[in-house]
């Protein structure tokens, strides 16, 4: 029977791969998957828990200017971490702005350097 079992990975296009790993590695506490392919062009693979995170260097389609203000308003990203509290101390001494979600979660939206938004979910043990 075909079905679909699950997510394997995201890309996301970014302007300048080693300029978004002080964001995927920094902030976000990724670690680069040396194993992945290399595909002809420049790009960085992350893991993250079963899945991965492909960044391609390639020329951005979308607009930097007139997104949403709240990524929550936008296409976004949504991960599961812990102690929230954390990544925004990580935020803030990268000077990286963010929003807190709207619903009252404990959950926040923040972007990379190339505008793609990233949703931080708390989820405690």
């Amino acid at each position: 029977m075909s079905e679909v079992i699950g997510l394997h990975h995201v890309s996301l296009v970014v302007e300048d791969s080693r300029r978004s790993l002080a964001f995927y590695q920094g902030v976000l506490g990724l670690a680069i998957d040396a194993a992945r392919p290399q595909l002809g062009f420049p790009g960085v693979w992350f893991r993250l828990g079963d899945q991965q995170i492909h960044l391609l260097q390639l020329p951005n389609p979308d607009p930097q200017t007139g997104r949403p203000p709240h990524g929550g308003r936008d296409r976004h990203t949504a991960v599961a971490v812990r102690d929230l509290d954390g990544f925004i101390a990580r935020l803030d001494a990268a000077g990286i702005p963010y929003t807190l979600s709207k619903s009252g979660r404990r959950a926040l939206f923040c972007r990379d350097p190339d505008g793609n938004a990233w949703e931080l979910i708390e989820q405690r043990a």
